[in-house]
């Protein structure tokens, strides 16, 4: 599940561009790809014009979808849940209240491999996805390029626990 504010720009373009990698790598019948967001103040309304042109002027096929909040009983049901922001991390480790929980909250560009290392929750900022909101086509161009520059490590990070789980 990928998670930013409010559920119409990053977390959903993230959501489009990893369910497209995950079936080109042969995972798309056995991972399912969701994203919400931490805020309710979009609830209901569809992605983004923007986003949804950025991500269709690189091919991508957009389905209709409504944004959600994320709710606690989301984060017991996701094997990993990756965050747009530090801000979104820290908002999603408290709603899991627990430990574990919080464990599978991971900074979305910490699977690029140009985003800087980050050891220390606190230096997550450092992996932000840049907010395209209050942009012009450009920003939503640069968000989707943020986006995909992760986006392999994922499918890499998913096809290892797939891997292992069929093992055990």
């Amino acid at each position: 599940m990928t998670v930013c504010t409010g559920n119409i720009c990053r977390s959903p373009m993230a959501e489009v561009v990893l369910r497209a990698r995950l079936e080109d790598a042969g995972l798309g019948d056995r991972v399912v790809v969701d994203s919400t967001g931490v805020s309710d103040e979009e609830h209901g309304n569809p992605i983004d014009r923007r986003a949804r042109a950025a991500l269709a002027a690189r091919g991508y096929d957009v389905p209709r979808r409504a944004a959600r909040q994320v709710r606690a009983e989301d984060l017991r049901d996701r094997d990993l849940v990756l965050a747009m922001t530090a801000s979104h991390a820290r908002a999603l480790r408290r709603i899991a209240g627990d430990p574990d929980l919080a464990a599978r909250v991971v900074m979305f560009r910490t699977f690029d491999p140009a985003a800087p290392q980050v050891a220390d929750q606190r230096d997550e900022h450092l992996l932000d996805v840049d907010d395209p909101w209050y942009g012009g086509p450009e920003n939503f161009e640069h968000c989707l390029d943020e986006v995909e520059a992760a986006a392999d490590g994922v499918v890499d990070a998913v096809r290892a626990a797939v891997e292992r789980a069929e093992t055990h």
